[in-house]
């Protein structure tokens, strides 16, 4: 009878083994499923991901987009000159706008006055048929009129501040100017990332 108990333990030990064995292989098998399922999805996603926005350039930490670039042109805050690639032309500009704005915020010139940003918005308004063109023109770029305004404020402390310090230039300002910006752009971090038409 000891005998027969002991069989059927060690019997009973033996499969336990053996369940065990199978219950770390399916658990195993069950991992490394859900492991490439999970990458698959992931994958899958990559894929499927879609570019929301390009980054062009970075100028002193500051990203300029091909939203910010396609804003511009759609606004018409800059010209294009008729060029055969614009963006390039604007992004150009852009990039300049983020030099002169850092020179600006270091030496700080006054704060245009609400009724000067509104007569700024009333001639971006003019550049279109109707609210509504300029509304859409606003969605596509994917701004809102804060924005618009805000960008509108930084244009004109920009050319309070230029035409202080370029003054005495006269006829020469453009030259003075061209210098200078030069000069701004030997110092800054720059990373154009354009190569060529999106």
């Amino acid at each position: 009878m000891v005998r027969v108990v002991r069989a059927s333990v060690l019997r009973t030990g033996g499969s336990c083994r053996a369940h065990r064995a199978k219950v770390r292989r399916v658990h195993r098998l069950r991992v490394v499923t859900v492991s490439i399922a999970l990458c698959a999805a992931v994958l899958a996603g990559v894929v499927r991901a879609e570019t929301i926005d390009r980054v062009l350039a970075v100028v002193a930490g500051q990203l300029i987009t091909l939203t910010d670039v396609r804003a511009a042109i759609d606004l018409r805050l800059q010209r294009t000159d008729d060029a055969a690639d614009p963006v390039r032309v604007v992004l150009t500009k852009l990039i300049d706008r983020e030099l002169i704005l850092a020179e600006v915020d270091r030496y700080a010139p006054p704060e245009p006055t609400a009724e000067a940003v509104d007569r700024e918005v009333s001639r971006v308004r003019a550049r279109f048929e109707s609210q509504e063109a300029l509304d859409a023109a606003l969605a596509r770029s994917g701004i809102d009129e804060k924005h618009l305004r805000e960008t509108l404020r930084q244009d004109l402390r920009m050319r309070a501040y230029l035409d202080q310090r370029f003054s005495s230039a006269a006829d020469r300002r453009e030259a003075v100017m061209d210098d200078w910006l030069a000069g701004l752009r030997r110092r800054a971090e720059i990373v154009d990332l354009y190569l060529s038409a999106p």
